[in-house]
């Protein structure tokens, strides 16, 4: 997609808002017939700017009491071995999110745990002995403030979103 009109962009913050509206209520929402709204989404999807639609799900409830940050320093900065140990991240249902930082240490990690102690044994039986690990330093969230937020939209309709 070349650029995003005003449609697109209301597409996008209705699905933010609500992944399940059906498609006639999303093209009631937007102002658009069923059908230019339903190859609009196809066209967001296909160009990727629509990279999927998942349910949110409250940790607390499913019991995993504990969201730590993980900095992960590495032994050596080479591609084979960072490419490792992204392989080996990638694998740990346990890691939520990875992100390269700048910085200190190469990749913060969000882990979630059931407790202190589940967490303490994952650390130390799995996060320490991953591939080219050299250091590891965590902070514990202590409460959230806002998780899961829609993605900002209006620089798009300053830009010349039609």
């Amino acid at each position: 997609m070349e650029s995003l009109d005003r449609y697109d962009i209301a597409i996008l913050q209705q699905l933010q808002a609500n992944a399940r509206l059906t498609n006639a209520e999303l093209a009631q929402r937007v102002g658009l017939s069923a059908a230019p709204c339903w190859r609009r989404v196809r066209a967001l999807e296909e160009a990727g700017i629509i990279s999927g639609y998942r349910a949110e799900i409250d940790r607390h409830k499913i019991g995993l009491g504990v969201l730590a940050f993980v900095r992960l320093d590495a032994e050596s900065l080479s591609r084979e071995l960072t490419r490792e140990m992204e392989a080996a991240i990638a694998c740990l249902p346990e890691v939520v999110s990875c992100h390269y930082i700048s910085g200190s240490g190469i990749f913060e990690l969000q882990v979630v745990a059931r407790d202190l102690d589940g967490f303490s044994q994952f650390a130390r039986d799995v996060l320490l002995n991953l591939p080219n690990v050299k250091d590891m330093h965590t902070s514990f969230s202590l409460g959230q403030v806002k998780a899961g937020a829609a993605l900002p939209l209006a620089h798009l309709q300053r830009k010349g979103g039609g």
